[in-house]
């Protein structure tokens, strides 16, 4: 499963790498019937995006079980446990702690990856990527919070991260249309990972 916040590139690496090694391709579904609401302001509104998104995650992993994809090659470009990180950020107190409840019974049914490919860049760069799918692709939508606070909290979430092993892509220097000889040395990197967590820094453009 591959992970990252807003501008890094992690729905296009997904393609590549589904493509490449002849997976099953699943994809977080962005349709939330409350998010426009939530984005203008509105009570209460926030709390409702964040159940959909969580129940609607929850019924994609079970789907996945029950059709017995993960006995196949998967590759999916996003991480169940990492819906916390947006509900912290956007949910008060009170809505959280309904949250964690739910969420702490649904997590259950969801199988740890075999491995996770944690995709970060510093905030300067996902906010001049994200400028710039936005001026290439208008029906592309911002990130509904603020991208410097969004990637301190991926940056605090997968540092304490243990439940597969982990590696972690620092994508600065990497064109993130991901050409193949970058999929080439990616590949290297995930063939070799049992456990624990990896830090690699790509140096082909």
């Amino acid at each position: 499963m591959i992970e990252g916040p807003p501008g890094v590139g992690k729905h296009d690496l997904a393609e590549q790498l589904s493509a490449r090694l002849n997976a099953s391709l699943v994809l977080d579904d962005p349709h939330n019937p409350f998010l426009a609401e939530h984005r203008a302001g509105r009570p209460g509104a926030g709390f409702h995006a964040q159940l959909f998104f969580l129940l609607a995650r929850h019924r994609q992993q079970l789907t996945l079980c029950q059709t017995d994809l993960f006995s196949q090659r998967t590759v999916a470009d996003y991480l169940f446990d990492r819906d916390k990180i947006y509900a912290y950020l956007s949910l008060d107190d009170n809505e959280l702690f309904i949250y964690q409840r739910l969420y702490d019974l649904l997590i259950r049914d969801v199988p740890a990856p075999d491995l996770v490919i944690y995709l970060q860049a510093p905030t300067d760069v996902l906010q001049r990527r994200i400028r710039e799918r936005l001026r290439t692709e208008p029906e592309t939508q911002a990130p509904g919070l603020d991208i410097g606070e969004l990637n301190e909290a991926f940056n605090h979430f997968f540092f304490h991260y243990g439940a597969s092993p982990l590696l972690v892509v620092e994508t600065s220097a990497v064109d993130i249309s991901w050409p193949q000889a970058v999929i080439d040395e990616l590949l290297k990197q995930v063939d070799d990972l049992t456990h624990g967590t990896r830090f690699y820094v790509p140096r082909i453009t």
